[in-house]
C-alpha cells in the first residue's frame, strides 16, 4: 500500500514537472510567433538590407529612415565591453571568495554580492547618471559623459553578481579530493585553485558567463539613462542607442510603420540573443566531447 501511494506522488511530482516544462515551451514559441508576424511587415516593406544596414534612424522625420546597424553594432561593442570588464573581475572574485576568504570576510562580501543582485535597474542608471557620467566628463574632458564608455562601465556592474555568484557554486561543487590529491603532489594552493578547480568548473563557469551576457544585451533601463540614448554610430565617448533603449525609448507613441519597426528591431534582438546562446552552448558542447 505504501509503495502504491509513493509511486502515485512520484507520477503526480512527473506529471507536473512535465507541464510546467511544456508551458515554458510555449511560452517561447507563443513570443517568437508573436515577434516574427509583428516583425515581418516592417522588414519587408523597409527592405531587409537598408532596416539591417542602414546607418541613420529618423522614426519621426519627414521622409523616415529604419536604418538599425548603429543599434546593432552599440549592442555588440557594449556587450563585449562588459564582458570584458566584468568577466575578469567577477571570475577572480569568486576564485577569492569560494577557495582564499576567510569565513568574516566571505561572509560580508556574499551578502554584498547579493544586495548588488537586488538593486534595481534604473538605480544603476540614476547612480551613473549622477556619478558616473558627470566623472567621466571631468576626467576625460569630453562634452558630454553620458556616452558608450558610461554604459558599458555600469553594465560590466551589473553582470558581476551572475558572474561571481555562479562561478562559485560551480568552484564549491568541485570534490575536495581533486585538490588534496593536487597539494599532496606539491601543488601550492594558489597552483591547485587554477589548474585543478577552475578546470574541474569550466562548465558553470562558462554558464555564469552565458547569464552575464545575457543580463548585458536585455538591458534596457540603465543603459538608457547611462549612454545619451541617440542614434548615433558607436564610439567611446559619443551618446548612443542600444537595440533594447530602441524599442523601450519609442514604444510609448508610436504607431504605423514606426510601430512595426520597432517589433522588428525586438525581433533582431531576439534573434541575436538566441544566436549568443546556441553558439556559447555548442562550444561548452564540443569542448566537452574533446575533454
Amino acid at each position: 500500500m505504501k509503495t502504491k501511494t509513493k509511486n502515485l506522488i512520484e507520477n503526480i511530482v512527473h506529471a507536473i514537472f512535465l507541464i510546467l516544462g511544456l508551458v515554458t515551451v510555449a511560452a517561447v514559441l507563443m513570443i517568437t510567433v508573436y515577434l516574427i508576424v509583428s516583425g515581418i511587415p516592417a522588414i519587408r516593406e523597409i527592405g531587409l538590407t537598408d532596416f539591417l544596414f542602414g546607418k541613420k534612424w529618423a522614426s519621426t522625420a519627414a521622409t523616415p529612415s529604419y536604418g538599425i546597424l548603429p543599434f546593432i553594432l552599440t549592442s555588440v561593442y557594449g556587450t563585449a565591453g562588459a564582458i570584458c570588464l566584468g568577466v575578469p573581475v567577477g571570475f577572480m572574485a569568486s576564485v577569492y571568495l569560494a577557495k582564499m576568504a576567510r569565513p568574516r570576510v566571505r561572509a560580508v562580501v556574499v551578502e554584498a554580492v547579493s544586495l548588488l543582485a537586488g538593486i534595481p535597474s534604473v538605480v544603476y542608471g540614476l547612480v551613473g547618471m549622477m556619478v558616473l557620467v558627470p566623472g567621466i566628463r571631468k576626467v576625460f574632458n569630453v562634452p558630454d559623459g553620458a556616452s558608450l564608455l558610461a554604459a558599458i562601465i555600469v553594465l560590466a556592474i551589473m553582470i558581476l553578481p551572475s558572474i561571481i555568484k555562479v562561478s562559485m557554486t560551480s568552484l564549491e561543487a568541485v570534490p575536495k579530493e581533486y585538490e588534496d590529491a593536487s597539494l599532496a603532489l606539491g601543488a601550492t594552493p594558489t597552483e591547485t585553485y587554477f589548474r585543478v578547480s577552475v578546470p574541474a568548473a569550466k562548465s558553470g563557469i562558462a554558464a555564469a558567463v552565458v547569464l552575464g551576457v545575457g543580463r548585458a544585451i536585455g538591458e534596457a533601463m540603465a543603459v538608457m539613462m547611462v549612454s545619451g540614448n541617440a542614434p548615433n554610430m558607436p564610439e567611446l565617448f559619443q551618446s548612443v542607442r542600444f537595440l533594447t533603449t530602441a524599442v523601450a525609448s519609442e514604444m510609448s507613441y508610436s504607431s504605423g510603420l514606426q510601430r512595426q519597426a520597432l517589433f522588428s528591431i525586438a525581433l533582431v534582438l531576439f534573434l541575436f540573443i538566441m544566436l549568443i546562446n546556441a553558439t556559447l552552448n555548442f562550444l561548452l558542447k564540443r569542448d566537452k566531447s574533446n575533454g
